[in-house]
């Protein structure tokens, strides 16, 4: 994720310089003069800003995506309990409803007047222990019902919060979205802006400038000294060399960077939190001289970028939209840290 190929972060006076390349892209023209067509390399350059600005709201996007999953199945399982206190409630309304028809009918009567009314005292007396019974009975439903009302009221209650913080955080994960799509859209417009023949220039440039820093992201296989699950998570993370970066995708099709090496270590028979910040604060931190094949690497910060160290000084990750997963040297990014599942 980002432009993944250079040595060092933009300095405040480049980003300053591109920042002046995007405006004359977008410049109306004044009086009889147009603004000037920004050149290959401006637009190249500008794209990158563009797709380095959008990793930053794409890690984003991925942590909030899990809280709504989390909140949504406990919505669910809200509703669940939910609905299942109300059947409770049903089922004991139906019991109770037949004790107060039985009360009713014969236990509004006084006593001495069942009795005088009653040619067997015996049977009057069963009456009445009936009648008892069915009253404790009845008390007991209600105080049933009371406790399954204040539970129902409880889990109401839970349902709503989690309903309206699902609400909340699906909000948020669409402006999230929107934010990460605003960059992609500027960027594909500027994109579409160059002719024919100067994207074929700026594909071959970035071609030359691949090449050059030792990227490469041809087909291959792992044979590295790698053993046992860290092998096994290498060996696919090497299938998945030339598939497209995709922002938000955790495969089979395309990846995005902590995508990419959760579904490696996913293969290997390790379950990875889904964000590059939740990986490096899940691992077990280790020092660069002491990375092995299989390590998690992590450029610029621990929430921006990640990917996985494939020995030799070298890392497969996927990089940002426009490229492919790929293998690039470590330094080919401002290394920060490692960590190994």
């Amino acid at each position: 994720m980002g432009t993944h190929r250079r040595p060092k972060p933009p300095s405040r006076a480049r980003i300053a310089t591109l920042g002046m390349a995007a405006g004359a892209v977008s410049l109306l023209p004044t009086q009889s003069q147009a603004a000037p067509k920004p050149t290959v390399d401006e637009v190249r350059k500008e794209v990158e800003r563009l797709y380095e600005e959008a990793t930053g709201p794409t890690e984003e996007y991925n942590g909030i995506r899990e809280k709504q999953k989390k909140l949504q199945r406990e919505a669910d399982a809200a509703q669940d309990r939910l609905a299942r206190k109300q059947q409770e409630i049903n089922e004991l309304r139906e019991r109770i409803g037949p004790l107060a028809a039985a009360q009713y009918r014969s236990g509004g009567i006084d006593p001495s007047v069942q009795l005088f009314l009653s040619g067997d005292p015996d049977d009057y007396l069963d009456q009445a222990e009936m009648l008892d019974r069915t009253s404790n009975r009845q008390a007991d439903g209600l105080r049933a019902m009371q406790t399954k009302q204040r539970e129902l009221t409880q889990e109401r209650q839970t349902a709503q919060k989690r309903l309206k913080a699902l609400e909340e955080t699906s909000a948020r994960a669409a402006r999230t979205k929107n934010e990460v799509q605003d960059k992609l859209t500027k960027a594909r417009k500027l994109l579409n802006s160059l002719t024919a023949a100067q994207r074929v220039k700026l594909e071959t440039d970035q071609e030359r400038d691949d090449a050059a820093a030792g990227v490469s992201d041809s087909a291959a296989t792992y044979n590295g000294p790698a053993s046992g699950r860290a092998k096994a998570a290498l060996d696919f993370a090497y299938a998945q060399l030339g598939k497209p970066y995709e922002w938000g995708s955790t495969g089979p099709n395309s990846f995005d960077c902590s995508g990419l090496t959760g579904a490696a270590w996913r293969a290997a028979g390790v379950s990875l939190p889904r964000t590059v910040k939740q990986q490096y604060d899940a691992g077990r931190k280790v020092a660069r001289s002491d990375l092995q094949p299989g390590d998690i690497l992590y450029w610029y910060n621990d929430n921006q970028h990640n990917g996985m160290y494939v020995g030799n000084g070298k890392a497969i990750h996927a990089p940002r939209t426009g490229k492919n997963v790929e293998i690039v040297p470590v330094d080919s990014m401002p290394f920060f840290a490692a960590s190994r599942p």
